[in-house]
């Protein structure tokens, strides 16, 4: 597999990356987005605006907080 980054895809290759890290593959062939169900998350990527890597990171920060997940404990030692 060669590069993802947007300088080095076209749009229909960038389509097709996602497809197929979504497990679609083939089956996805040359239709539009709406009609494969693609994530509307990843439409900045296939449109060229922002890095896969850049997506991945945005989701993961806000997906996960550092901190005590609301139990209270506040640096002490469990010991």
């Amino acid at each position: 597999m060669g590069s993802i980054r947007i300088s080095d895809t076209t749009r229909e290759e960038r389509i097709r990356i996602v497809a197929e890290a979504l497990s679609w593959g083939d089956d996805c062939g040359d239709c539009s987005l709406d009609a494969c169900g693609i994530d509307k998350y990843y439409l900045p990527y296939i449109e060229g605006q922002m890095e896969l890597s850049e997506l991945n990171m945005a989701r993961a920060s806000r997906a996960y907080e550092q901190g005590d997940g609301g139990r209270g404990h506040v640096g002490s030692c469990a010991m």
